[in-house]
């Protein structure tokens, strides 16, 4: 996140909104421009990539199911612009910290002892280790103590919009967030790579809840897609991952989509038709 706010104090924030008296280095300063540049990005990356999914991918005949909504689009997005900033505030303390100097993220790839290999092996080893820290922490979130007070505002949407994606009570938007803010603390990572799995995981929570369920016939029980998703949303104890199915056959809550076996919400529509 230091090259978003160096960037922003070069071009922005130093020469037209700061005094010039006021260092760029400074805590307090740090901290009200993580927070404002967090929340714009997070908005523009939900709404700009959010309002794309739903107008060229999201099937609108999803819309007459039964489980969807009055109003359901407007609300998911007005809980995701409450939530958000809200989730920001611990972001933003994690990001200050990266800052700081505290976390592993490097410059440069010869920074890095294995050089560019050792780049697309960070970006394999994040996405298995975000998987797995999702997985028991989203499968926790559905433990009784936790669900009904965290986790079930989301469960509201059974059919669910690409707007869906971030409209979370802000504990459970953070904590499902969080092993990607703490990969960078425990294992080396390209700064720049950093920033672009960052902006990958938010277009993909997105797809996961954008209701086209076409995969690869070979990758239907590896890739936890929107099919996967969707089901976790009708069924409720199944399809926890985020990326894959892996920890999900671990932990015994693995579930094959009912939209691959002719008996999910688009047949279920189907069969209203024919009747």
């Amino acid at each position: 996140m230091d090259l978003v706010l160096e960037a922003a104090d070069r071009h922005l924030l130093t020469p037209y909104v700061y005094p010039a008296a006021w260092p760029e280095a400074e805590p307090c300063r740090q901290l009200l421009s993580l927070f404002v540049i967090t929340n714009l990005g997070a908005l523009a990356l939900y709404l700009l990539f959010g309002t794309l999914s739903y107008y060229f991918i999201f099937d609108h005949e999803l819309k007459k199911h039964p489980q969807f909504l009055e109003n359901q689009v407007s609300r998911e997005i007005s809980y995701a612009l409450r939530s958000l900033p809200w989730i920001s505030v611990p972001t933003v303390a994690l990001f200050f910290a990266e800052v700081r100097g505290y976390s592993k993220l490097y410059d440069n790839i010869e920074d890095s002892p294995y050089g560019w290999s050792g780049v697309f092996l960070s970006m394999l080893s994040f996405l298995f280790f975000t998987d797995m820290g999702i997985y028991w922490i989203h499968r926790g979130l559905h433990h009784k103590l936790f669900y009904k007070r965290f986790h079930k505002p989301h469960h509201v949407w059974k059919i669910a919009t690409p707007f869906a994606s971030h409209a979370f009570h802000p504990v459970d938007g953070f904590m499902q967030s969080l092993p990607y803010h703490i990969y960078p603390f425990l294992f080396p990572l390209h700064k720049v790579t950093y920033l672009g799995l960052y902006i990958f995981v938010n277009v993909w929570t997105i797809s996961i809840h954008d209701g086209d369920y076409r995969v690869p016939r070979p990758l239907w029980h590896i890739i936890n897609g929107s099919a996967h998703h969707t089901d976790h949303h009708l069924y409720f104890d199944y399809n926890y991952g985020q990326y894959f199915t892996l920890w999900d056959k671990i932990g015994g809550s693995y579930k094959s989509p009912t939209s691959f076996e002719g008996k999910g919400p688009h047949d279920y529509l189907r069969k209203l038709r024919e009747k």
